[in-house]
């Protein structure tokens, strides 16, 4: 069964979607500075930010707001630097 969520911006984005997403913009230094977590300044890698986030609340409310802040930004860049 379905449900729709209209006033959920972030509905069928996957997580790992915000974090490579993220992580490609700014990059792992900016994103750890943006939002101090070890997951993103002591050897990041999307895996082992994924664990961090999906056990950790806070921190993914904090990386799912960035996401929405950034999705303009992140289109127009992409845009300009298309695969």
């Amino acid at each position: 069964m379905s449900h729709s969520q209209p006033n959920n911006p972030l509905h069928g984005v996957k997580l790992q979607t915000i974090v490579e997403d993220l992580a490609e913009y700014y990059g792992w230094t900016e994103l750890g500075r943006r939002i101090p977590v070890n997951c993103f300044n002591s050897n990041p890698s999307v895996k082992s930010s994924l664990k961090f986030l999906r056990r950790t609340p806070w921190a993914r409310d904090k990386v799912e707001q960035l996401y929405l802040d950034s999705q303009q930004d992140i289109n127009d860049w992409r845009q300009q630097h298309p695969s």
